[in-house]
């Protein structure tokens, strides 16, 4: 029977956060430093580092650059996408696919059940994972047209 594969078990756990009063120019900075295209806004809690938005390099641009203002001076809450979407750890991948596909989105934080930052997944991600199906697929194929071949040889 086929494994329903989860966002939990496809994230990548290493997230880049941030803090949505950090300054601009500084998250930035992060970015650059880790090579990354977003980071992952949360606030400590009490169950833990609690996702409050997504800050991607493009919304530093849109909102911030492309106005003239100083990211020095703004925050990351000025730029951030505050009603980002995120994925449950136990929501399968045709979700996850599905929810990037109606955000236009390419990358989501994975949470627990409490908003709990457990990682993040990316569209390259989910590339990978498809193309190892796809892989398996094709070697079953390749497979059952060797055995057609040998029996009718």
């Amino acid at each position: 029977m086929y494994q329903r594969l989860t966002a939990g078990e496809i994230c990548t756990r290493i997230v880049t956060i941030a803090y949505s009063s950090m300054r601009l120019a500084e998250a930035a900075r992060l970015m650059s430093q880790q090579n990354v295209g977003c980071l992952v806004v949360v606030e400590e809690a009490d169950p833990g580092r609690v996702v409050t938005g997504v800050l991607t390099d493009r919304d530093i641009v849109t909102s911030i650059v492309s106005k003239d203002l100083d990211p020095r001076v703004m925050t990351v809450a000025a730029a951030m996408s505050a009603d980002a979407a995120v994925a449950r750890e136990q929501d399968s991948v045709l979700d996850v696919l599905e929810t990037m596909r109606r955000k236009r989105i390419r990358r989501m934080p994975v949470t627990t059940p409490q908003g709990v930052l457990v990682g993040i997944v990316t569209l390259d991600d989910l590339f990978e994972v498809l193309a190892e199906e796809m892989q398996a697929l094709a070697g079953v194929v390749g497979s059952g047209r060797r055995r057609e071949h040998t029996a009718t040889a």
